[in-house]
């Protein structure tokens, strides 16, 4: 049993940073329904089922119409299709809501009022109910009624001022973290704050809603930038692979490619200037403390380059990791799920799928000793469980065939 078990989740977000929360719960051993558009190919469902390629590959080796993105953020999920435009669908909605402990939503301000599924209606009907929206900037405030999107929120919450060569390099310019990262985080930070809502509701009986902005989440995990900027009033810019505060903390050139070397304290860099041969390099006033390093980078980091050329990556890590200082190769995603840790810490799983075959899967990093990670069900096709769920409401064979045939379901 999860440790969220017995926990049920209405899932009415869509892309990704609800659905990264609430599959996190599903893992968790929450019954997570997904609620989603009814519509046959590729008009219904969440919109990332048909962000692709690449897509999912049936039994047969054929294409599916879910696409690899879908399949990121979907597992441990139920999918019910229902319209919620339409009153038959509303109804549905707050039947469950009757029954359910948590419900997740990313629609823009105010959408869901228009068919009170809002949570001053939806709390009327379950007092416990956890609700928690999510927006690019929030419920109030002069963007609240914007759309938010990552890449967009990446810009304005300040990450991509900090990220990029920095502006001496050739290429200079802001750039995009390769993952929506500011979504995920915001998915992570929903899961934090459903639980902490739970914990209170556990001493109150009271649920409450929860007001999570894409934008309050990216400026929060500026994290040390943000600190060096308000500690001494000036704006940290882009340095490439470089560290604001340790050196070296970067990338390296090798004799066949390049490594990274994560020197987190000055014992560390006296090791490594023994193995490259430069052992006066940690007796230099200039470079003996971080503080130093940090204030003579540009004179460091070129003697480095010169030390690092002179072996191959693999020979590097042998040594620096046999002497105890962090270093790495630089791994594209092949090399990453080869990689023997990732493998011995099963972080690719393998999921039987409803259109045949298997749905590779990223695993949860949480290790639980008492309540561990269970992969109960691979990423829905759209409806899979539809009946299924009007069932466990009492609606009877009848009923479901006359609300699929009005679109309801």
């Amino acid at each position: 049993m999860g440790a969220l078990s017995g926990l049920r989740v209405l899932d009415l977000s869509r892309i990704l940073a609800g659905p990264w929360a609430s599959q996190l719960l599903g893992d968790l051993g929450a019954d997570v329904i997904k609620i989603e558009r009814p519509g046959e190919g590729g008009k219904g469902g969440d919109d990332t089922r048909g962000w692709g390629p690449p897509w999912l590959a049936d039994a047969a080796g054929a294409p599916t119409t879910d696409a690899a993105y879908f399949l990121c953020t979907n597992r441990n999920k139920r999918s019910l299709t229902v319209d919620i435009t339409q009153p038959a669908g509303q109804q549905i909605i707050r039947e469950l809501v009757a029954q359910s402990d948590v419900l997740v939503e990313n629609f823009k301000v105010g959408g869901l009022a228009a068919y009170g599924l809002d949570y001053v209606s939806l709390a009327k009907i379950n007092p416990r109910l956890v609700y928690c929206s999510i927006t690019g900037f929030g419920q109030e405030g002069p963007y609240a009624a914007r759309a938010g999107y990552d890449f967009l929120i990446q810009g304005m919450g300040g990450l991509m001022s900090i990220t990029g060569r920095s502006e001496d390099e050739e290429g200079a310019g802001p750039q995009k973290v390769g993952v929506a990262l500011t979504d995920i985080l915001t998915g992570l930070y929903a899961t934090v704050a459903i639980q902490a809502a739970l914990a209170h509701r556990d001493k109150t009986g009271e649920g409450q809603h929860i007001d999570l902005a894409l934008l309050d989440v990216q400026v929060a995990c500026l994290a040390n930038q943000a600190m060096n900027y308000l500690v001494s009033g000036h704006a940290p810019k882009r340095m490439g692979n470089g560290h604001p505060n340790i050196v070296p903390y970067q990338d390296f050139p090798t004799a066949d490619g390049d490594m990274i070397l994560a020197v987190g304290n000055d014992a560390q860099f006296a090791r490594f200037c023994g193995i490259a041969g430069h052992a006066d390099w940690a007796r230099d006033e200039r470079f003996a403390t971080n503080s130093g390093r940090v204030r003579n980078r540009t004179e460091l980091l070129p003697l480095l380059r010169q030390a690092t050329v002179m072996k191959t990556t693999a020979e590097w890590i042998g040594l620096l990791e046999n002497a105890g200082v962090p270093c790495g190769p630089i791994n594209d995603l092949a090399g990453v799920f080869d990689d023997p840790q990732v493998l011995y810490r099963g972080l690719r799983v393998d999921m039987p799928h409803a259109a045949g075959g298997t749905a590779p899967q990223v695993g949860n990093p949480i290790r639980l000793s008492a309540t561990p990670i269970d992969y109960r069900h691979a990423p829905p096709v759209l409806g899979q469980d539809t009946e299924a769920v009007m069932r466990e409401l009492g609606r009877s064979n009848e009923e479901i065939a006359t609300l699929k045939s009005a679109g309801v379901i």
